[in-house]
């Protein structure tokens, strides 16, 4: 039990590192939270700073996911650890302790920790992603139905006797992290004020503090 919390406490901290928020910092000396979406994730960083910053966002938040879920494995006996760490890094990376408990939505890290665990179960989750946006441009939507596609893969790769079931633990429980995330993305979905992803701003809009 200690060797879990331990790699939970690994995990948190891993995703609570402010990726977004530093590339904010860097490249225009401004909070990335005061623009777009207010989150820390790939999709603001992209509407407010450009693709090149957001990339990079990208690719450092799905480490920050994969790394204690791999460190984890090498540690531990067990998923338990995997899973706790995983999940860990979601809520760190939704909630990080540096920056008052306001980050992003968890998708990229809880993908890196789902990598981490089994790789073609993201393939499958991925190519639902895919779908969704291509055929819809939101990518709140891809990244919802991705989430769950990814609770559904990890299920049926568990059945086929291809995947533990402990990781099906992990994807209920950061798809309900990234769902509780998108709660406003979901009543600008409602309400039809939703963005669309690659829709093009000649500047960051900073958000309303109305």
């Amino acid at each position: 039990m200690l060797a879990v919390v331990t790699m939970a406490a690994v995990g948190y901290l891993s995703g609570s590192i402010p990726v977004g928020w530093l590339a904010g910092r860097l490249s225009r000396r401004i909070d990335i939270r005061d623009y777009g979406s207010g989150k820390t994730g790939f999709t603001n960083t992209m509407r407010s700073l450009g693709l090149k910053w957001s990339l990079g966002v990208l690719v450092c938040d799905i480490l920050k996911g994969a790394a204690p879920v791999v460190l984890a494995r090498a540690a531990v006996d067990g998923e338990a650890a995997q899973v706790a760490a995983g999940i860990a890094a979601v809520a760190g990376h939704n909630w990080p302790v540096w920056l008052g408990f306001r980050g992003g939505a968890g998708v990229a890290t809880g993908v890196g920790a789902a990598l981490a665990m089994n790789p073609f179960v993201v393939l499958s989750a991925a190519l639902v992603f895919i779908v969704c946006l291509y055929l819809l441009r939101y990518m709140s939507v891809a990244s919802l139905s991705g989430a769950v596609a990814m609770a559904i893969a990890f299920a049926i790769f568990s059945v086929l006797g291809l995947s533990p079931w402990t990781y099906v633990i992990y994807a209920l429980a950061a798809g309900a992290l990234i769902w509780w995330r998108h709660r406003a993305n979901i009543g600008r979905l409602l309400a039809g004020t939703e963005p669309k992803f690659g829709q093009k701003r000649a500047s960051p809009v900073k958000r309303s503090t109305a």
